[in-house]
This record gives C-alpha cells, sequence and structure tokens, in this order.
C-alpha cells in the first residue's frame, strides 16, 4: 500500500495527516514524522501501518504529556498520574517520564524549589506545611529537605505576617490560635508571636 499524501494539518499545527491509498491512515507530529522518515510514493506494509497507528498513538500521548509540562512544573508522580487517566500502558508511561526527564521538563528536586518559591510568594505558609503540600505530590523526603534547606525565609517572620492579615477575622483567641496552628506553625512560635501583637 503506498502512501498517497502527507499534509500539515490545519486545526494542529505540528501534526501531519498521512494518506494511505487515497485515505487518511493516521497522523504524526513533525519531529515523529521526521524520525520514521516517511515519505510520498513510499510503500508500506499492512504490518507497518498497524505500526505507524500505534506510534501515531503514542506520539499524541507523548505531544499532550508536553503541553502538560509546559503549563507549570510538575513533580514526577502527577506526570504519571495524568498519564494514567489518558489510559497510557505502564510502559510507555515510563518512556514518557523518561524522555521528560532527558529533556529537563520533568524534575522533582526543580519542582520542590519553585513549589516552595512561588508558595512563599503567594502567601505565608509554614515549613511544615509546604513539607506536607509536597509529600501529597510525592517528591522523596531527601528533595523536600533539600528544597525547604534552600528557604532563607524566617518562619517567624512569615507566621507575624500572617498573623497581621488575619487577626481581624478571628476576634476569639483560641480559634485563632487553631486555625494558625492547622497552617503548621509551631505553638511556641504563635504563642510569642501572638503576644508581641
Amino acid at each position: 500500500m503506498k502512501i498517497t499524501a502527507i499534509k500539515q494539518q490545519v486545526r494542529r499545527q505540528g501534526r501531519y495527516s498521512i494518506f494511505v491509498a487515497g485515505k487518511y491512515s493516521f497522523s504524526l507530529s513533525e519531529s515523529a514524522l521526521l524520525e520514521s522518515k516517511l515519505a510520498s510514493g513510499q510503500e508500506l506494509t499492512p504490518q507497518q501501518i498497524r505500526e505507524f497507528k500505534q506510534l501515531s498513538g503514542d506520539d499524541k500521548l507523548y505531544n499532550l504529556a508536553l503541553r502538560y509540562a509546559a503549563m507549570r512544573p510538575h513533580s514526577v508522580w502527577e506526570m504519571a498520574q495524568y498519564l494514567q487517566r489518558k489510559s497510557a500502558a505502564p510502559l510507555l508511561c515510563q518512556q514518557i517520564l523518561n524522555k521528560l526527564s532527558d529533556i529537563g521538563l520533568l524534575d522533582d528536586a526543580k519542582f520542590a524549589e519553585a513549589w516552595v518559591a512561588n508558595r512563599r510568594q503567594l502567601k505565608p505558609t509554614s515549613r511544615r506545611r509546604l513539607s506536607q503540600e509536597l509529600r501529597q505530590k510525592h517528591v522523596p523526603d531527601d528533595i523536600i529537605e533539600q528544597a525547604l534547606a534552600e528557604d532563607d525565609t524566617d518562619e517567624r517572620a512569615t507566621l507575624r505576617a500572617l498573623v497581621e492579615r488575619k487577626k481581624g477575622r478571628y476576634p476569639d483567641r483560641q480559634k485563632f490560635l487553631r486555625y494558625l496552628a492547622a497552617q503548621g506553625f509551631n505553638y511556641d512560635d504563635i504563642r510569642k508571636v501572638l503576644e508581641d501583637i
């Protein structure tokens, strides 16, 4: 069976439709098309067409993962969960995770560092809370410890900023103390900051 046309898709720039015997057969990204070395007029066996259709599905999934990785940094676990939701086979999932790691788009250490920096900018957050959030993303403990060790934010100053922002909402001191403890701050620090204010 002969490839009769290779056309760039209108709705998806960077993807190409491959037509075999005058009918649409499968599509590939630009990079996958270049790697496959397909060309118009080339003869393909039914087995090759089945293999290229499988490659097409794998290629689409990889490109979805690339798009997901580009949105914001993700932990390896988050990306694996995303691929599982997209029904990726375990072997394909591992291959995509490896590819994304190789090109620097998937790195738990960079993710943890970015997470800590981002959370520190958005609102006052305790180290304990940051650690819990990173554990929920299945970041290894040694990476969490490293990311928090590199964070030079003064915990008590962070707590003070939170108390200043929230003190009007909590006229009851005990409720306020419980709220601050739920945010992961140490009881001694909470009492000291509340006494100072």
